[in-house]
């Protein structure tokens, strides 16, 4: 995958991200990882499900995310569901941590990716949706696929 002339290689994405919250600014934050970690990251063995970034003393942290250890490695002392520090400037994370205070926004991670072999979290504000707002998104799929079902008959 390309994106802005540099190669960008997609490792995993939390799709359930888009259905259970409202996505509004996000952030690119290099990760940091010990061990094997980057290689298990290129067997593409990362799960984002259920994970989340917090703000402590001014570092930002990506908690639960599971990175399985790697196959071919010795055995190391590193749960696969430890807290990871993520790298951002300061003047991001002061932004984030406001932005957090203020409007009672989460912050989640939405993909993991490799650009010029360096792991990078694509990371967003969001704010989680109602049942009733999640009603509406199925509503509004399910109409726009009939409209193309539609739209394939009369073309026929």
């Amino acid at each position: 995958m390309k994106a802005n002339g540099k190669n960008k290689v997609l490792i995993a994405q939390n799709k359930k991200a888009y259905k259970n919250f409202f996505i509004f600014d996000r952030y690119e934050a290099g990760i940091v990882l010990r061990g094997c970690e980057v290689k298990s990251i290129r067997e593409h063995n990362v799960n984002l499900k259920d994970s989340y970034g917090r703000i402590k003393n001014g570092e930002l942290f990506l908690h639960n995310m599971h990175i399985s250890p790697y196959s071919k490695s010795r055995i190391e002392d590193l749960s696969p569901r430890r807290a990871r520090k993520l790298l951002m400037h300061k003047r991001e994370i002061n932004r984030i941590s406001g932005k957090l205070i203020d409007k009672s926004l989460t912050l989640i991670p939405l993909s993991i990716y490799m650009l010029k072999n360096i792991v990078k979290v694509e990371m967003a504000l969001a704010k989680g949706k109602a049942l009733r707002d999640k009603r509406k998104d199925i509503e509004k799929k399910e109409s726009e696929r009939e409209i193309i079902r539609a739209l394939k008959k009369f073309k026929k």
